[in-house]
């Protein structure tokens, strides 16, 4: 009996998938060996979160890593190492919070600033109001009855006891429902429906200003004494006037039980935050590994490099991050040149719509007509992938792979074809030798919320990996105990390897991997569908 590998038993199954498809077995030894046993990932995740911390679009910590990481990268010996500037916004960052109940009782409360809300400068002590407010119709309900109160805008609901184990690893059954072809749905009432209610913040801060509200405190969306911070109004023409606070929902709750009662409760709130519009650009971070044939194109890798700053940003994204630089540097250690370039890019922007993979495509890639919505338009981002034709760049042909990592710090158990079921064949076969790390599942599920969609929605074949959730969800993603101690070390490691291996092969291979046809405008899913009044 003959005894065939893994690699090679799965290109015999799969019948389409080609030989150079195959991946060289020294170079995924010295690969597997600069990774594991001389591997940076570590060190280089532990600097931009221990060191660097939070890492907010355009504030001094994301200049920092902004320096940082371009310095790693030409230490490494990458090339055409640079940033790449886009109009973004200002930069916002917290100096300090204090918040605390003052009456019918003293009692610190966890809280914390919402983002590019101005601070309070000094304390403020102020009765409250609970005044729940979710569409610009219940302002009228609250008009006159706001003024010198810090109002409560979030409704207290329950509890939200866990209903499942905080702390997750896939198993063979979860990545099968994976393994599912999700038809695309389009809705042009629904899209229009949410860039509507994507203002409604900016609506929120303008009615509260004039009501003569001192500060506005939110509900934390998730219990566990989390808070996470997220918020709006980076533009220059978007300025926040009432001092915005996220507060933790079980201390939430109790001012909300508080309140049903006759004694006055009285909140105290002292936070100090600053600006940054020095420089408005918003910058991505490019370095190269240049290839052999310069008419091959290239193939690249990406993460965002920003956060929100109720932590230090480790899973989201210092992980994904520190995973492609230390791919970049794992291939660039090995000196050897490939035949396409392989380009790395560290996204800024990505928390407030992926705006730096976006100002990518918009200069190298292709083009949309201009946006017929609203003036000004703050969610002019959000139409992008819904506006026709597509008009491809001089560069469009070039980018012949991009893959994505931003799903925390959980090892890598396969990758999503994201609806291009040719590349299954070929992604199979580059799993195959990492079957005993863990990592083998080729699934047909998109993937959404991070930096590959837009490059999808142009037909670049753009893709993300199936990771292990570890407490993303449930803990870290976006909290105040995203922080070092949460990541997995060799998670970490493993994840490098593979998206090194990954980069590799997509460079060398003869062909560009398959691509979908270039998209045009598509027919709604429903014609007959109807909106529900009561989600306006």
């Amino acid at each position: 009996m003959r005894f065939v590998s893994a690699a090679m038993a799965v290109l015999l199954l799969s019948g389409t998938a080609h030989a150079d498809d195959t991946p060289d077995p020294a170079m995924l030894a010295r690969i597997i060996d600069a990774g594991m046993n001389h591997g940076e990932v570590v060190d280089t995740v532990a600097y931009l979160t221990d060191r660097i911390g939070g890492r907010m679009t355009n504030s001094p910590a994301m200049r920092a890593a902004e320096a940082w990481t371009q310095g790693r990268f030409r230490q490494w010996g990458l090339a055409n190492v640079h940033l790449e500037p886009f109009d973004f916004g200002r930069g916002w960052s917290i100096e300090h919070v204090a918040v605390r109940m003052v009456s019918p009782r003293v009692l610190p409360l966890t809280a914390i600033p919402v983002a590019w809300t101005p601070g309070t400068g000094a304390a403020i002590s102020a009765p409250i109001v609970v005044a729940v407010v979710k569409r610009p119709r219940d302002f009228a309900t609250w008009r006159g009855k706001l003024a010198g109160k810090i109002v409560l805008v979030s409704l207290p609901g329950d509890s939200d006891e866990p209903k499942e184990a905080a702390f997750q690893r896939l198993t063979a059954e979860d990545i099968a429902k994976l393994d599912k072809y999700e038809p695309p749905v389009t809705d042009s009432a629904r899209v229009e429906r949410n860039l509507v209610r994507g203002d409604f913040g900016r609506q929120l801060d303008a009615f509260l200003a004039a009501e003569g509200a001192k500060a506005w405190v939110s509900k934390s969306y998730r219990d566990g004494g989390l808070v996470s911070g997220e918020g709006s109004g980076y533009r220059v023409a978007d300025q926040r006037q009432v001092p915005g606070i996220q507060m933790a929902a079980e201390d939430y709750r109790r001012l909300a039980r508080l309140a049903k009662g006759a004694e006055p409760v009285t909140l105290e709130i002292d936070t100090r935050v600053s600006f940054h519009d020095a420089d408005t650009r918003a910058n991505n971070v490019i370095a190269e590994i240049p290839g052999r044939d310069p008419k091959a194109g290239y193939v690249m890798a990406g993460a965002h490099l920003d956060s929100w700053v109720a932590a230090d940003g480790a899973t989201d994204n210092a992980a994904g991050s520190a995973v492609v630089m230390e791919a970049a540097r794992i291939l660039a250690s090995l000196g050897v040149a490939p035949k396409r370039t392989i380009r790395f890019a560290l996204w800024a922007g990505e928390e407030q719509g992926l705006l730096g993979s976006l100002a990518y495509i918009d200069r190298h890639l292709a083009s949309r007509p201009a946006d017929p919505g609203p003036t000004p338009p703050f969610n002019a981002e959000r139409r992008w992938q819904y506006r026709y034709p597509i008009t491809p760049k001089s560069g469009f042909g070039e980018l012949a792979a991009y893959f994505n990592l931003d799903n925390g710090s959980g090892k890598v158990r396969g990758i999503y074809t994201e609806g291009n079921p040719a590349v299954a064949p070929i992604f199979r076969s580059w799993l195959a030798p990492f079957a005993s790390m863990g990592a083998s599942a080729v699934v047909a599920s998109r993937t959404g919320g991070t930096d590959h969609v837009y490059l999808q929605t142009i037909g670049i074949p753009g893709f993300q990996f199936v990771q292990d959730p570890l407490d993303y969800d449930s803990r870290t993603h976006h909290s105040d105990v995203d922080t070092f101690d949460h990541l997995r070390p060799a998670d970490l490691r493993q994840a490098a390897v593979i998206m090194a291996s990954f980069l590799w092969n997509a460079a060398n291979r003869a062909e560009p991997l398959p691509r979908p046809p270039l998209p045009t405008q598509p027919k709604e899913s429903d014609p007959f569908g109807y909106v529900d009044p009561d989600e306006q």
